[in-house]
Parts: structure tokens; C-alpha cells; sequence
């Protein structure tokens, strides 16, 4: 079991290490932004490649820090169900979902976005705008990011719970424990 929690802690902290720092990618967005919008209306010019700088950071966090969203228990879920529920009860939705619903679907989405990726760093692929950014096949490289570190995440979700039916979520720092609703 402290192999169990121990691995649920190190999955944690490497989303949490990947959450924090890609989470910086918003203000480069903001400024990014900001600088096209003064070339643009201020200095009557502007670079395709900063345009889509932009995007592509905005592509790069979201997929990037998934991971640490689901950690947090920040995407939607059907609380009129898990919210009232005992951590008991918790943990058997949350094993049963991982298993059921996120896994397969981090398959399904490796599974399909393989070749597509593959072929786009056969090609180095880039921009389709002209005079837009080279590397595309990077930023199309964090789908395959995005479904690796849910995933993982999945994988600890999973082993919280195992440890919570053996009634040893005690080897869990507080911040990875169930919260009780009070």
C-alpha cells in the first residue's frame, strides 16, 4: 500500500509541476496578444508568426496542464451524484470512471492521433499561414502530451481509491485525500 500511495504522490507532483509552470503560458498569451494588437493598431503593422504564436501557446497549456485540471478535480463532473457521497462511495465512482471512461478515452485518443502526429514530424510540418511558425508537429505532439499525463492522472485517481476501500488513504498527504462535504 505505501508503494501505492507513493506512486499516487509522485504522479500528483509531476502534474502539479507541469500545471504550475504551464500555467505561466497565459501570460505569455496575454502579452503575446497585446503586442499584436498594438502592431497591428498603433504601428499599422504585423507578423503572421506571433499570430500564431498565440494560439499555439493557448493549445500547448490546455493540453498540457489536463493533467493537473483533473488533480484538481477542475473538470465537469455530475455532481448531484459524487458531491453528497461518502469518500467511500467516491472512491468506487471515481475507480469505476477511470477505468470505464477516462482510460479508454486517453487510448482512443492516442490510438487515433498517433499517425497524425507521426506524419506531421515525417513532414515538419508547419503553418499553413505564410509566413507563419515551423514546428507544428511540436504543438500537435501535445495531443498525444494531453492524453499521457490524464492518463497518469487517471492511474493515481485509481490508486487514491484502492487505498481509500482498504481504508488506508491516511498514506496520502491531505491535499491528495477525498474531500468531505460538510
Amino acid at each position: 500500500m505505501k508503494a501505492l500511495a507513493l506512486a499516487v504522490r509522485t504522479i500528483s507532483a509531476f502534474n502539479t509541476a507541469i500545471g504550475k509552470t504551464f500555467s505561466w503560458l497565459s501570460l505569455g498569451i496575454v502579452l503575446v496578444c497585446f503586442s499584436v494588437v498594438v502592431l497591428r493598431y498603433f504601428l499599422n503593422t504585423g507578423f503572421v508568426w506571433l499570430q500564431d504564436l498565440y494560439v499555439w501557446m493557448n493549445g500547448i497549456m490546455f493540453t498540457g496542464i489536463a493533467g493537473y485540471v483533473l488533480l484538481r478535480e477542475g473538470h465537469v463532473r455530475v455532481d448531484i451524484f459524487y458531491r453528497p457521497a461518502t469518500v467511500r462511495r467516491k472512491a468506487i465512482i471515481d475507480l469505476i470512471g477511470t477505468f470505464v471512461f477516462l482510460l479508454p478515452f486517453a487510448w482512443v485518443v492516442t490510438y487515433y492521433s498517433w499517425n497524425y502526429v507521426m506524419s506531421s514530424w515525417s513532414i515538419a510540418e508547419q503553418s499553413s499561414n505564410a509566413g507563419g511558425l515551423h514546428g507544428l508537429y511540436v504543438l500537435k505532439s501535445f495531443i498525444l502530451v494531453f492524453a499521457a499525463v490524464i492518463a497518469l492522472q487517471g492511474l493515481a485517481i485509481a490508486m487514491r481509491s484502492l487505498l481509500v476501500l482498504a481504508d488506508k488513504e491516511d498514506l496520502l498527504p491531505e491535499d491528495l485525500r477525498y474531500k468531505v462535504e460538510g
